[in-house]
């Protein structure tokens, strides 16, 4: 097992990107904006496995930014990549007594096996959900059949509404079209972004591979939503959205989000449709499950800098326990 300041050894791993997150390039597109790598490599010769981490507020934590949808490990299935997990995970209590792994996804069972693997290794393991994935399974239908599916006011209002704004799709990155979904954005409810150029360098790059899909509004030739996703291995991803509250009345964030529901479902045809994290409201009346992402925090009990949060964690337990009963 090594361990490598650089992504760039994430380049030749075997494993094909399961996600927009799980690419070198991504990490490429952290470390650039100032994440201090520390990559977590192993192999057994005919494999091999990573975990990208950065060594952050006195522990070990994922290579990630908050426009990340998921973190999960890099690795092959089957008991070959979990012995890989489990060697990563035995060498990292050399190197800090703490390391807290989140938003994981397990429906691919990527919770379970980094829980697994870390308990393998002897560290003390606490498996919680941080947040929820609102998605929704196409499941072969059109968009008219999932349109008839929404909430009967969601229809007539956009039914309403929908020809008071003009609407644009483009699938190839347009600076200009950025530059008026950045302005969109500054004047939202949305707060303030962090590292907006990471969001455009990202958008640049989806735009060259073809799977950007940028909307915007117009009310009278003035922009006034804008929507960022992209499409990929069958899954359309919801990246930022964002509307003039001084136009909020037009509903023409609706009235985008239809076409580009529209767009995925009807033109390139996707499975899956990710609204990322958060449980907003609003995404109930669009998705149709609700996946949970979870945070593995493992503490090593050989090491006393761990006994403190070891010791508040059993007392939590104990807490829930006795509210249990």
């Amino acid at each position: 097992m090594s361990y490598h300041k650089t992504v760039n050894v994430l380049q030749g791993l075997s494993q094909p990107a399961t996600s927009p997150f799980d690419r070198a390039e991504w990490y490429a597109l952290l470390a650039d904006a100032g994440l201090s790598p520390l990559v977590a490599l192993a192999s057994d010769g005919n494999a091999d496995a990573a975990l990208a981490l950065t060594e952050a507020n006195g522990r070990i934590e994922p290579l990630r930014h908050w426009y990340s949808f998921t973190w999960r490990q890099l690795a092959p299935e089957g008991p070959r990549g979990d012995a890989l997990l489990a060697d990563i995970a035995r060498q990292l209590r050399g190197r800090s007594h703490r390391v807290t792994l989140w938003p994981v996804p397990d429906e691919d069972g990527s919770a379970t096996r980094l829980a697994d693997a870390f308990r393998a290794a002897g560290w003390s393991v606490s498996r919680v959900q941080c947040d929820h994935n609102h998605v929704l399974p196409v499941d072969g239908r059109s968009f008219a059949q999932y349109w008839e599916s929404r909430p009967g006011q969601m229809r007539t209002t956009l039914k309403r509404k929908a020809k008071k704004v003009e609407v644009r799709i483009t699938t190839h990155f347009d600076a200009d079209l950025w530059a008026a979904y950045e302005a969109i954005y500054a004047e939202s409810w949305k707060p303030t972004e962090d590292q907006p150029d990471l969001l455009r360098r990202f958008a640049q790059a989806e735009g060259v591979a073809g799977r950007i899909r940028l909307g915007i509004a117009y009310l009278e030739g003035q922009p006034v939503a804008a929507q960022f996703w992209t499409v990929e291995n069958g899954v359309a991803y919801i990246h930022k959205l964002a509307h003039l509250e001084s136009m909020k009345h037009l509903s023409a964030g609706a009235t985008l989000s239809a076409a580009l529901f529209e767009h995925v479902i009807d033109t390139d045809r996707v499975a899956l449709v990710d609204f990322g994290t958060g449980n907003d409201r609003y995404k109930a009346d669009w998705m149709e499950q609700v996946r949970p992402r979870f945070q593995i925090d493992c503490l090593d009990p050989r090491q006393p800098a761990a006994w403190p949060a070891l010791a508040k964690r059993a007392l939590r337990r104990l807490a829930q326990s006795k509210t249990a009963g």
